[in-house]
């Protein structure tokens, strides 16, 4: 032990000696607990003893156990241990308060279980559950998650057509209820991706293959995910399928050449569907507007016709007036009109004969006979 001598040979106990002998021995004062035999002084000294005891000389540190033997006795609890269970009760307090804090995510909710049942649900932020009889779990609510399906050999699918087909494809999904994701299902990926590849393959089923190769991927992906949901639903898996998207679907490596020809023709059908449509449209303008332009010009006639008819009419009107007026002059006005206007249009020749006329020359065409000869 390293107890101290002083310079006077006296025997010092664990704070140094003061003044007399050892305590219950010689006679002298007794040693108190601070080095300087008088019992009612309770000061601690933390300095070492300055008298030349124990602890080092004067300005040095002090010794490890006597400060720490000080130390205890200055607590509380030196005196006969009445107040001893306070530190280990404070210690147990604090212990337990600080694993009964617990930080819930933003993106997280916080279920609270009591003895391993459910007791309630939390919000984000600082929450308290009394351990160890209370503890939180933090399923992440707002993170959507992703499951990979059928890129193995189970992707391996029967369609209606009798094909063999591979048909990998994801899942995605969220915790919509904490409390029946954590109770409801023991295994909620595995459960996920087992419903899902069930429906995938009834799906696939009623359909033929190049529906699913091809033009039906968004209405079979639509339908996956609807009966994935309502099965989830019958089990209240608290859970939420976001999106179901088909991949990469081939065949299978043997007859992938005969479906490739199969594609190629249905691209080929397609794109003759869009020549001939387009031909249609352009035929169809082309008949529009000529069918416009026709009933424009139709129109145009008839108001030609309809003018001039009203135009003859007010002319006949005009003249029935001035044939009443004077009869004569306007019979014999309108047979001069009428008849040169008949014979301005003929192809006749009258020739004047008697006295005063010229006669007949006759006339030989030579030029026209010589274009028939020819």
């Amino acid at each position: 032990m390293p107890w101290n001598k002083d310079d006077g040979g006296n025997k010092g106990g664990p704070w140094g000696n003061a003044g007399g002998g050892q305590q219950g021995g010689d006679n002298g004062p007794t040693q108190g607990p601070w080095g300087n035999g008088n019992r009612n002084q309770q000061r601690p000294n933390w300095g070492g003893n300055r008298g030349g005891g124990g602890g080092g000389g004067a300005g040095g540190p002090p010794d490890l156990d006597e400060v720490l033997q000080r130390v205890k006795n200055a607590l509380p609890m030196g005196s006969g241990g009445r107040l001893s269970w306070l530190v280990p009760v404070a210690l147990a307090v604090l212990f337990v308060a600080y694993n009964s804090v617990y930080q819930v995510q933003p993106d997280e909710r916080g279920v609270v279980l009591r003895l391993g049942e459910f007791s309630r649900t939390v919000d984000p932020g600082l929450q308290f559950a009394l351990w160890p009889i209370e503890r939180i779990e933090k399923p992440r609510v707002g993170t959507v998650r992703q499951l990979n399906i059928g890129s193995d050999a189970n992707g391996q699918m029967l369609t209606s057509d009798k094909n063999i087909i591979n048909v990998p494809f994801t899942v995605q999904w969220q915790i919509s209820d904490p409390k029946a994701y954590l109770f409801n299902l023991a295994t909620p990926e595995k459960t996920i991706e087992t419903l899902a590849q069930s429906a995938m393959r009834e799906v696939a089923a009623q359909n033929p293959a190049q529906a699913v190769l091809t033009t039906g991927k968004d209405a079979i992906a639509a339908q996956v995910l609807s009966i994935t949901q309502g099965l989830l639903d019958q089990y209240d898996a608290g859970v939420r399928l976001t999106a179901v998207n088909l991949g990469d679907v081939q065949p299978p490596v043997e007859v992938a050449d005969a479906f490739a020809d199969v594609v190629r023709a249905e691209q080929n059908r397609k794109q003759l569907e869009n020549e001939a449509t387009l031909y249609k449209n352009q035929k169809l303008q082309q008949a529009e507007g000529e069918s416009s332009k026709l009933v424009e010009e139709a129109e145009g006639y008839k108001s030609r016709v309809v003018a001039e008819a009203r135009g003859e009419a007010a002319r006949f009107t005009s003249v029935y007036e001035q044939y009443k007026n004077a009869k004569d002059v306007t019979r014999q006005r309108l047979f001069l009109e009428t008849m040169e206007q008949v014979l301005s249009e003929s192809n006749k020749v009258i020739i004047e004969s008697g006295n005063g006329g010229t006669g007949v020359v006759p006339y030989l065409p030579l030029p026209q006979i010589q274009k028939s000869a020819n």
